[in-house]
């Protein structure tokens, strides 16, 4: 079976974040894109302490589509080093899992 990730990003504003999750499928580069409800995050940028409400992605992809995604994000991406991370999925529903395979399967994809 194919690895499945669950990858992170998080944008400035609903508006974005819904724009790239819809590209994200568009490009099949992602199966399922969870846009969550607004966060505070607080981080240190080029020496500062910063605080802002950011939108969060949830992507479920898979490794071998990785590359794409994350290429896709950068290209699409308003923020200059935008959050990407992504963690491996140990478990999951066989089928759900499967369907994610098959929706990033590389033979049906589209270019940027």
């Amino acid at each position: 079976m194919e690895e499945v990730l669950v990858a992170v990003t998080t944008l400035p504003d609903a508006a974005s974040a819904q724009a790239l999750a819809a590209r994200l499928i568009e490009l099949r580069v992602a199966a399922c894109v969870n846009v969550l409800a607004p966060c505070r995050s607080v981080y240190r940028w080029q020496g500062k302490i910063e605080a802002a409400e950011e939108v969060p992605l949830l992507i479920k992809t898979t490794a071998a589509r990785y590359a794409d995604l994350e290429a896709a994000i950068r290209a699409a991406h308003p923020y200059e080093l935008p959050e990407i991370v992504a963690l491996p999925v140990a478990r999951g529903l066989p089928d759900y899992l499967a369907w994610v395979a098959a929706e990033t399967a590389a033979d049906k994809t589209i270019s940027c």
